[in-house]
């Protein structure tokens, strides 16, 4: 059996199959051991990501942890998702790409201007989508936190600057992430138009679960 054929029967039994349109949201509880799937369908596509647990959403994804404990400030295989309270989140145990920021942020209507101009306040922005991700399940701005940015290619600099720049994945990589406990996922498909976070032209990507067992 190829490769190919166990991924499309693999994909057969996903409880989760959707497709997120370019500058989109989505919110998804993955259970304990649950699998997730971000698939970046055409390349160079940043994929927004927060991770709350889901029965205590003050405790939630946080970078600066993440990144001491694995002492490594890019996510790949093996990389432990921690929480400000060092619950480990999630465990990424599957990554065609090869590498993941978790330094350069979200988009927000504030830094299009500060980056790029007074005439982007009012582009479409990874801040707002989490907002609204957040808002049916009662929380707001006081919940959001730096968050994981799936695909994005952020190289720190000599100097310690760091760049967004041309993206280094391919149409079709994917990155899977398994839920290590109940865990809530608010997702933004990145729609900056601004910098090459997203090759100028943001698009689709997928996202496929996989239950517990």
């Amino acid at each position: 059996m190829t490769a190919t054929q166990a991924d499309e029967r693999a994909v057969t039994s996903a409880i989760v199959d959707v497709v997120v349109g370019p500058g989109e949201p989505w919110t998804h509880v993955l259970a304990r051991g649950d699998v997730l799937r971000i698939v970046d369908l055409e390349g160079n596509q940043a994929v927004d990501t927060l991770l709350y647990n889901a029965h205590d959403t003050a405790d939630r994804y946080s970078a600066a942890d993440t990144v001491r404990a694995q002492h490594n400030v890019f996510l790949t295989t093996g990389s432990r998702l921690l929480s400000s309270e060092g619950t480990v989140l999630a465990t990424i145990v599957g990554d065609t790409c090869g590498r993941h920021d978790t330094l350069g942020g979200a988009c927000s209507a504030e830094s299009n201007v500060c980056r790029f101009g007074q005439h982007t306040r009012y582009m479409h922005n990874c801040r707002d989508n989490f907002l609204h991700g957040l808002r049916p399940l009662g929380m707001g701005k006081r919940d959001l936190v730096p968050n994981i940015n799936f695909f994005m290619n952020v190289p720190v600099t000599a100097d310690g600057r760091l760049d967004i720049v041309d993206g280094i994945s391919r149409p079709g990589a994917y990155v899977e992430l398994r839920a290590e406990t109940d865990t809530l996922v608010v997702i933004s498909n990145c729609p900056q138009l601004n910098n090459p976070c997203n090759g100028w032209n943001p698009t689709p990507i997928r996202l496929l679960v996989w239950g517990a067992g």
